[in-house]
């Protein structure tokens, strides 16, 4: 199987990570889900952009911290181009305050999109990628799960959960020959670095052998790899995508 045969699912494909994974796999000639919640705009743009090329895409609007509007989503993938046979669960959000300054609200609002999406996507395509002769799961999580950042408690959390969850979920879709990994970018230049002071950007960039930020081309590469046929005997694993940053 080819790229050419692949229906891949990108949530939060409407900027940065997410946008250059879909472009990757579209460049790929895979057909590609636009998965966006507001950015309606943006995603059309990505999804011209695949059509340009060798790829086929479709946007579809959905917050993934609801399930029915994640179901029927899987339905209007299945329509387009059937079922699917690689989501990367991409979408997430951050509410950054110190704990002691963190209220409930805070915490579930990055909980129901970061962790909740996740499970929300996984369950509405498990069947698809069990039964696909190329399966694949694609978790992005962060170094921030590995590492933990000061203000980020909520954030860091449903990175960090992502692991546990990915290692399980490789397990139980073993016996069905698809795999399920997990990528975990360092600091990447998207619109979300670009609200970090300079002062800090520069104490980042201090702990980054590389001595530079990641782009999401660099991140896009590891997950197309992942839903290539060359990473078939790779499952349950964390690839740290981070410059050589310890953790």
């Amino acid at each position: 199987m080819t790229m050419d045969d692949l229906t891949c699912v990108v949530t939060g494909a409407s900027r940065g990570i997410g946008r250059a994974i879909a472009e990757e796999l579209g460049a790929e000639g895979a057909n590609v889900v636009v998965n966006y919640r507001s950015s309606e705009g943006k995603a059309y743009e990505v999804a011209e952009a695949i059509e340009e090329g060798p790829g086929s895409a479709v946007p579809i609007q959905a917050d993934v911290s609801e399930m029915a509007e994640v179901e029927t989503m899987a339905e209007r993938t299945r329509e387009a181009f059937g079922p699917a046979d690689v989501l990367v669960n991409n979408a997430g959000l951050t509410i950054d305050k110190k704990f002691e300054n963190m209220d409930r609200e805070d915490w579930d609002t990055v909980m129901d999109v970061n962790l909740g999406g996740v499970f929300n996507n996984t369950n509405a395509y498990f069947e698809d990628l069990c039964a696909s002769d190329q399966g694949r799961l694609i978790n992005i999580s962060s170094v921030v799960g590995q590492q933990g950042n000061y203000g980020q408690a909520n954030y860091a959390t449903t990175k960090s959960g992502m692991f546990g969850f990915t290692r399980t979920i490789a397990l139980e879709m073993a016996a069905s020959g698809s795999t399920a990994n997990c990528v975990s970018p360092g600091f990447v230049a998207t619109d979300m670095l670009e609200t970090v002071p300079e002062r800090v950007k520069e104490k980042i960039l201090d702990r980054i052998p590389l001595n530079r930020f990641a782009t999401p081309d660099d991140v896009a590469g590891i997950v197309q790899f992942l839903a290539s046929e060359n990473s078939s005997y790779m499952t349950g694993q964390i690839l740290a995508v981070n410059g050589g940053m310890e953790w």
